[in-house]
């Protein structure tokens, strides 16, 4: 009666920041798997803003403050998997929103069956990537305001707005305002795109 947990199977990942942080309440081998009963409003809300994909979001019916929106945009490589982004984020596609949220994994393979999320295809692609930054970023010092990330048709991650750059490891780290990030899973410059996805034919 306190709070309303949502769930997106299609952006889930099994990251398990869930199951790790509330087990009582996300039991992935209980039918219903979600039980909000099992803790306080304070505890899930904490939680569930763990989850690096957005596929659990929480909405507060006791007064209790909704996720605050991050002041600082983040995108955070991660080793042979997706980009991880945070903060105020919009995903757009012909002029259509895509998305819109505070947390979402987006697909850098290019096998995701649900792009531009993604749906864990990277593991049995066997997509491989350290997570580094491998060229030398444009620097911004902007810090505050919304990243609009365009998906460029059959191309790659258009981003126009600030955000920060995080390899995968935390040892590397951009402030950016502007970038075209690979999604095809072919760039040899990755996380940026050298215009691989034009020779594989990719699509979405």
């Amino acid at each position: 009666e306190a709070i309303v947990i949502e769930y997106d199977a299609v952006r889930c990942i099994h990251a398990a920041e869930c199951v790790r942080g509330l087990p009582p309440v996300f039991d992935q081998h209980r039918r219903p798997w979600i039980d909000p009963s099992q803790a306080s409003p304070s505890e899930i809300a904490e939680v569930v803003a763990r989850c690096p994909t957005g596929a659990l979001t929480f909405r507060r019916l006791d007064e209790g403050p909704d996720e605050a929106v991050p002041q600082e945009n983040t995108l955070r490589l991660s080793t042979d998997g997706p980009l991880f982004a945070s903060g105020d984020i919009l995903v757009e596609a012909d002029g259509a929103v895509v998305f819109r949220g505070t947390r979402v994994a987006l697909c850098r393979c290019g096998d995701s069956h649900h792009k531009p999320f993604c749906d864990g295809e990277h593991v049995k692609a066997g997509f491989s990537d350290p997570g580094e930054i491998t060229t030398s970023p444009p620097a911004s010092n902007a810090e505050i305001g919304t990243l609009t990330i365009t998906l460029a048709t059959n191309g790659p991650l258009l981003l126009r707005g600030p955000f920060h750059l995080v390899s995968a490891d935390g040892s590397q780290s951009a402030c950016m305002a502007k970038g075209a990030f690979c999604r095809c899973g072919g760039s040899s410059s990755k996380p940026v795109c050298d215009g691989s996805h034009k020779g594989m034919g990719f699509e979405g």
